[in-house]
């Protein structure tokens, strides 16, 4: 096991990758060595690993951007502090020092010819944090595949290395329910052919992504790619030509998926790019083209949308959909937001939101459930207000009208 004190010291902050590319060896490591090494300040994105939830030391404070994965359970018992920025504003943080930068973990693919590693599967917000931290540990894993589009560090840029041969963690994969299959039908019915697409991963997105067999020169520029990414490549579907920036290229920050997509992004026309540019105002307000499809947990009857929080428990994050919808709905094509209409059997259109507003009602176009799509251009607060409460679940729209008349 590696010795982390001689690199992380009382009070020091640490970072590490999130997702498949989380450094599952260097994190427990520092799990176990928390306790001597004094009091650690940390930071993490999405997280698969159920140690952090089991045996996260007192002596480590834990903060992300989002409660997402395994870190749920912890927002939950109090363990989590969640930095509710967009994500776009992650570079900018990290260069501040406002999030924890004196060491970073991270696992890299296996060095090249010339010596140097890629970040694989987990360029995101990993590649700006690089730069403002001092000290950099790596997992260097043999199955890590090489992508293109972000710099490649120089192996002796690394204060310390653990070699590994692990399988890529891969993304939990469920089914699409019914209920996900038709809100996937009525977002499909909103998507044409050259649109640039961006959307998160998961059974919906998924569900949507396989409905766009029949259409042509799809793009995609987001902050994750998933399987269905790969389908639609192998169909034709997804060729980039009508993008305005990037053309040809599926351009994102992350892949997570099955170990399928892993092995077969050598084959793709894809480059991995930092946050600081997937997420940047200045490169979306380029695409023209731009789709964004985002998820919620409730949205008001005039549009405001909540992402974050659900009866006072942490489940979500503002991540990028603050980012691609604002886009989208300003300079791009579309902002849509997908929700089911209920939540165990409470309506998830309401009259005043129960939670943050994320985004706000003038970033949203439509409104997608399984009952159908509010279109909210052009819109008054009370059109707003009618439209939403048809789409709403039936047997709370009597109640949602009574409330919209006050």
């Amino acid at each position: 096991m590696i010795d982390l004190s001689h690199h992380i010291g009382p009070g020091a902050g640490v970072w590490w990758s999130q997702a498949g590319a989380e450094p599952t060896p260097l994190v427990h490591a520092l799990l176990d060595q928390a306790d001597e090494i004094g009091p650690v300040w940390a930071f993490c994105g999405l997280s698969w690993d159920q140690r952090l939830v089991q045996e996260l030391p007192r002596s480590v404070s834990l903060s992300s951007y989002g409660a997402l994965g395994q870190l749920r359970s912890l927002s939950r018992s109090g363990r989590l502090d969640v930095v509710p920025c967009h994500y776009s504003a992650l570079p900018r943080l990290f260069a501040e020092r406002a999030l924890p930068s004196d060491v970073g973990f991270v696992q890299v693919s296996p060095p090249a010819a010339d010596g140097t590693c890629s970040l694989g599967i987990g360029v995101d917000y990993i590649a700006d944090a690089i730069a403002h931290t001092p000290v950099l540990i790596a997992e260097v894993n043999e199955k890590m595949p090489a992508t293109t589009g972000a710099p490649r560090i120089p192996l002796e840029c690394f204060a310390a290395v653990v070699e590994t041969d692990r399988p890529i963690g891969e993304a939990p994969a469920r089914a699409p329910d019914n209920v996900e299959q038709a809100i996937a039908r009525n977002v499909a019915e909103l998507i044409e052919d050259g649109d640039t697409l961006q959307m998160g991963v998961g059974s919906l997105p998924g569900a949507v992504l396989d409905l766009l067999s029949g259409h042509q020169d799809l793009g995609f520029h987001t902050g994750m790619i998933s399987d269905g990414v790969l389908r639609l490549v192998e169909k034709g579907v997804l060729t980039g030509a009508r993008k305005e920036i990037d053309p040809g290229l599926i351009v994102t920050g992350a892949a997570l998926g099955s170990s399928e997509l892993y092995d077969g992004l050598g084959d793709l026309p894809v480059e991995f790019r930092p946050a600081s540019y997937t997420h940047s105002p200045t490169t979306l307000s380029r695409l023209r083209s731009l789709v964004s499809i985002n998820s919620a947990i409730e949205v008001d009857l005039t549009g405001q949308v909540c992402a974050e929080r659900r009866r006072g428990d942490y489940i979500g994050a503002v991540g990028g959909q603050v980012d691609f919808s604002r886009a989208a709905a300003l300079t791009g094509a579309r902002s849509i937001i997908t929700l089911r209409a209920t939540s165990n059997g409470d309506s998830t259109i309401v009259a005043s939101p129960g939670g943050p507003v994320t985004t706000g009602r003038s970033d949203v176009d439509f409104v997608v459930t399984e009952h159908g799509t509010a279109d909210l251009r052009g819109c008054d607060l009370p059109q707003r207000a009618r439209r939403l409460t048809a789409i709403a679940a039936p047997e709370h729209r009597d109640e949602l009208t009574s409330a919209a008349v006050q």
